[in-house]
């Protein structure tokens, strides 16, 4: 019972650090970042359906003000994909499925000796910028003396 008060507290101070910040400027891509509702959701849930593990959530809420620390110095961004997904809109009073591309931004540094990584996503042409997820860590491979990082593991819609 103690962990899931100590849980509520942090999530709650989380959530109150993040409508905080609202929207930062970042220099990489020369645009104002939003921080809407569905990105704190997406610290805490994978999906609709499936909930992330509390210590995953904990330490992602814990990286909330490094994440926006890195989105306002960053200058270059590490990674870039971009996908087409399927959407419902309202059209003409109607729900439509509608196709729109997906754009994801990773920049990765090392900020407070914490290696992260933040997520700016942009749905559509006439999307705007927002901020998407922070990962803790990358993976790191080694083979033989050269190193090799795993920026993209996995997916970024649920990173």
């Amino acid at each position: 019972m103690e962990n899931l008060a100590n849980y509520q507290n942090l999530k709650e101070s989380a959530q109150e650090v993040y409508n905080n910040i609202n929207s930062v400027f970042s220099p990489v891509l020369q645009a104002k970042i939003t921080f809407p509702a569905e990105g704190f959701n997406h610290i805490i849930f994978k999906n609709a359906r499936s909930e992330r593990e509390r210590p995953s959530q904990i330490l992602r809420f814990k990286l909330l003000p490094l994440a926006k620390r890195l989105i306002e110095i960053s200058t270059t961004h590490q990674e870039y994909e971009e996908i087409s997904r399927e959407f419902i809109v309202k059209k003409y009073k109607k729900k439509v499925r509608e196709n729109k591309s997906v754009k994801y931004w990773g920049i990765i540094a090392i900020i407070d000796k914490r290696k992260i990584k933040v997520i700016v996503r942009k749905i559509g042409d006439n999307g705007s910028l927002h901020f998407w997820s922070v990962i803790p860590t990358w993976t790191t491979n080694k083979y033989r003396d050269a190193r090799f990082f795993t920026t993209m593991k996995g997916c970024p819609e649920e990173d």
